[in-house]
């Protein structure tokens, strides 16, 4: 299955150490709209959420059956970060997995949220991530992910994790570190909402 960047690239967005791309909303509109695009495909794919209110619904953009568990497992860490978890500077949170023949919205239910049937896996993850370029534009990816890439986008590796640097402050910090010109409004729409550790290597 070939599924381009393409109409996806408005979403929260990365690409696995194993090249599939994973997409996720930005706010409850956002995941409503994406869930209603990926049911209008034959495919079956997954989806996570965190076990708690305030998350992305993230998607893999590839035949649930060929997904292995590291693209699953990246995934989840991506959904987690991009939780309320991390706003409330927690270091780790749980995320659901299920899958799109499992996901139903009534009328009754409010935006960006639906319901799961059946079983769900869950998924304990860890925040943190790295900051790297995906098609040359800014992303902040799993650990894992930028690992088993050998990323060299910067000079230095450069890590996030939930911490007390606000967003806004996060900018003049990062251009620093990364050694180049790069938009404020590309670096905040890479990164999670809330407080911000970094660490170099």
């Amino acid at each position: 299955m070939n599924i381009s960047l393409g109409s996806f690239s408005k979403y929260r967005w990365f690409y696995t150490s194993s090249g599939l791309l994973v997409v996720g909303g930005k706010n409850a509109v956002q995941n409503d709209e994406l869930l209603h695009k990926i049911k209008g495909f034959r495919e079956t794919f997954i989806i996570l959420h965190t076990s708690e209110p305030g998350s992305p619904f993230c998607i893999i953009l590839e035949s649930a059956n060929k997904v292995s568990k590291l693209d699953t497992e990246e995934a989840a860490v991506f959904t987690g970060c991009f939780s309320k978890a991390w706003k409330q500077g927690k270091m780790s949170t749980k995320v659901d997995v299920f899958n799109s023949d499992q996901i139903h919205k009534n009328n009754d239910m409010k935006s960006g949220t639906w319901g799961v049937y059946g079983n769900v896996q869950r998924i304990t993850v860890s925040l943190g991530l790295v900051l790297v370029k995906q098609k040359d534009i800014l992303r902040a990816v799993p650990e894992t992910t930028a690992e088993r890439l050998e990323d060299k986008s910067f000079p230095k590796k450069i890590k996030i994790y939930p911490g007390n640097i606000e967003k806004e402050h996060m900018f003049a910090k990062l251009e620093l570190e990364i050694d180049e010109s790069i938009s404020k409004e590309k670096v905040l729409s890479a990164i999670p909402s809330g407080g911000f550790k970094i660490i170099t290597e």
